[in-house]
């Protein structure tokens, strides 16, 4: 989370006002949101909490946010945000809000840029663990393990939709441009 902010501050310097969106219900909110507040602070962004743990009240959170007129929005990791991708991508582009999101299929659906674990890996590193579970190996003695990939991608179709320039350096990093 707090990388996201740290890369949305640098595509978007003016934006000293940023909006975070999470789930209340998310275990993880607290601890996430602690840890975007930190950087917040170490950065010199005031951010802005928004939650909503509805579908339906996606579209009137997103207003809301928009009213309160940040420079830019990051958003959590959570499965409700998954389950109405378009929903909310739409929204934010409807409002014209600078959007950093958590992986590539958000960008690729038309998001402005994401940062994030690499998906892929996931895949691949679940099968290990239910072979390893299948031939027996109790669930609770595998070690927890964390990304080692994670990759940044901007669309710049979204960008320009917005009226932003994403600085040559932020470009130079990204892992892939849609163009």
């Amino acid at each position: 989370m707090g990388k996201r902010l740290e890369i949305l501050a640098q595509a978007l310097p003016t934006a000293r006002r940023v909006a975070y969106l999470a789930n209340p219900t998310n275990l993880n909110t607290p601890e996430n949101r602690h840890d975007v507040e930190a950087v917040a602070r170490a950065i010199g962004v005031k951010l802005v909490a928004f939650e909503v743990s509805a579908p339906e009240r996606i579209e009137n959170v997103v207003a809301s946010v928009a009213k309160a007129r940040p420079g830019a929005l990051v958003t959590a990791s959570d499965p409700l945000f998954w389950a109405v991708q378009q929903r909310l991508i739409d929204a934010v582009a409807r409002h014209r809000i600078p959007t950093m999101w958590e992986a590539r299929p958000w960008v690729e659906a038309g998001g402005l840029m994401a940062y994030g674990a690499h998906g892929g890996q996931f895949y691949r590193r679940a099968a290990t663990y239910v072979d390893k579970i299948l031939k027996g190996a109790m669930p609770a003695d595998l070690p927890i393990e964390q990304a080692m990939k994670f990759e940044f991608v901007i669309n710049l179709k979204t960008a320009k939709a917005l009226r932003l320039t994403i600085p040559q350096t932020l470009l130079l990093r990204a892992d892939q441009v849609i163009e």
